[in-house]
């Protein structure tokens, strides 16, 4: 009788993040995790009773990793613009939570839009600090929206977005949320 394998989550949700990085969300089976894994199908459907329940541990990790950097720099109860600048510095300093936020919502863009309900409100939460009846608030959420927008472009690989242009364009609108 062979030792039994240990499995861990986090193991199993890195592995989970690469294949849905190269081979697109669907790519993404049981099956496929367990072969990567090299693991039982049982072994995963017992960590994880579903392909869905992979992609919410997914974006549950990253939650819980931006959350504890952006509280981390923001501070409690930060004014808007040190909102902002602290969102600004999460995205570019967590390059692996920025990897598995994306393969998350990638995976929930493809399954369902019901998927992204928590993304929806975290992006809420992230932009109701933002008054869009000033200007500073109107100025603030453009320079979210660019933030985000970027992180899209590079993330999803829909430009060629090198590691020294996405360093010097966060540290660009995070210079303009300081005016």
């Amino acid at each position: 009788m062979g030792r039994k394998k240990t499995i861990d989550r986090d193991e199993l949700l890195d592995t989970a993040e690469l294949i849905i990085r190269t081979h697109g969300a669907a790519g993404l089976t049981i099956d496929s995790l367990a072969k990567a894994a090299d693991i039982t199908k049982g072994g995963v459907q017992y960590t994880f009773s579903s392909k869905q329940a992979i992609i919410d541990a997914i974006m549950e990790r990253w939650f819980e990793s931006y959350t504890e950097l952006y509280t981390k720099l923001a501070g409690e109860n930060p004014a808007p613009t040190d909102s902002l600048k602290a969102h600004i510095e999460a995205t570019r300093l967590e390059e692996q939570p920025t990897d598995a936020k994306s393969a998350g919502i990638m995976a929930a863009l493809l399954q369902s839009p019901d998927d992204l309900e928590g993304s929806r409100v975290w992006y809420q939460e992230r932009l109701k600090v933002f008054d869009l009846n000033t200007d500073a608030g109107r100025n603030l959420r453009m320079l979210f929206y660019a933030t985000e927008g970027l992180f899209m472009l590079k993330q999803m690989r829909l430009a060629d977005v090198s590691d020294k242009e996405w360093d010097i364009m966060l540290k660009h609108i995070l210079a303009a949320a300081s005016t």
